[in-house]
């Protein structure tokens, strides 16, 4: 299991990936917006620079999100859906599930109360 850590010149948005039976775990901690949109986008990346099929977002850390993050994970969400595979969301606080639920992206991309739901789900 590999960890590999990114935080954006700001320090406002730290991104850690782990592999889990072959998912991409991306934990997040901080607050997602304009700045951070390319922190973000590359934190979804492999090593490679490649997209991986299945991802859980962690956001149990996110403290706030705009349309810059929904689009990330929409613009994600279609890639990885093209190649038969999924991205789901775990743990948004309230105020970043809320804002989920606004523009309609938990009828798309699921979203779990923990990442353990997230990962072992059947979809």
């Amino acid at each position: 299991m590999a960890h590999r850590e990114r935080t954006d010149r700001h320090g406002r948005l730290r991104a850690e990936q782990r592999d889990v039976d072959g998912i991409r775990v991306v934990t997040l901690r901080g607050e997602i917006d304009h700045d951070v949109q390319d922190v973000l986008s590359a934190a979804l990346l492999t090593e490679s620079g490649a997209l991986p099929p299945r991802i859980v977002a962690d956001l149990t850390d996110v403290t706030f999100m705009d349309s810059s993050g929904i689009n990330v994970f929409v613009a994600t969400h279609r890639r990885v859906s093209g190649a038969e595979g999924w991205v789901r969301i775990a743990g948004a606080q309230p105020s970043v599930l809320r804002v989920l639920q606004l523009v309609g992206i938990d009828t798309v991309i699921t979203c779990h109360a923990t990442t353990e739901q997230a990962l072992h789900c059947d979809l």
